[in-house]
């Protein structure tokens, strides 16, 4: 049984969101990659295919708990909301293969949350050159995955410090 088991929240979805940004007619990414939406990339995307804002949605919703699922299963200590949301949306951008094999997974996993945050801004090209989107988004989850975040004894429930 993995050792996290959150969903998604919505500050984790507007983060999504904001960084991708909609798109109701494909287009290829900064490495030709056919993407659609809000960053769908997939076989079901080529050249002259549109989608409505509803059917965006919804490619996000399904592309989200795939990444959520496989960061829940992959990760074996136990995270906050924040760091789970940062995660996601790493693993969303980059896909699962790259945070398998990544050394933030790998740090992250031995106990290390402070240099599993250092890695965030490591991931911040596409094609071998720097994005300054990509370093944004990078930015962004970094300073998602070290906000403080305690967990008040009395309710169980998460307080931003």
């Amino acid at each position: 049984m993995p050792v996290n088991d959150f969903t998604y929240s919505n500050a984790g979805l507007a983060l999504t969101e904001q960084s991708e940004g909609f798109r109701s007619s494909a287009y290829q990414d900064s490495v030709g990659v056919w993407t659609i939406g809000y960053g769908h990339t997939g076989t079901d995307v080529s050249a002259g295919l549109t989608i409505t804002s509803a059917q965006g949605q919804a490619l996000l919703a399904s592309d989200i708990a795939a990444a959520a699922t496989f960061v829940n299963q992959a990760v074996t200590v136990a995270l906050d909301q924040d760091e789970f949301d940062a995660l996601v949306d790493f693993v969303f951008n980059l896909g699962r293969g790259a945070f398998a094999g990544s050394t933030l997974l790998k740090e992250l996993n031995a106990g290390n949350f402070s240099g599993a945050a250092a890695q965030f801004d490591l991931w911040d090209k596409a094609g071998g050159q720097v994005l300054a989107g990509l370093l944004r988004r990078r930015q962004a989850e970094e300073a998602l995955f070290t906000q403080d975040t305690t967990t008040d004894s009395s309710t169980g429930a998460a307080v931003n410090s």
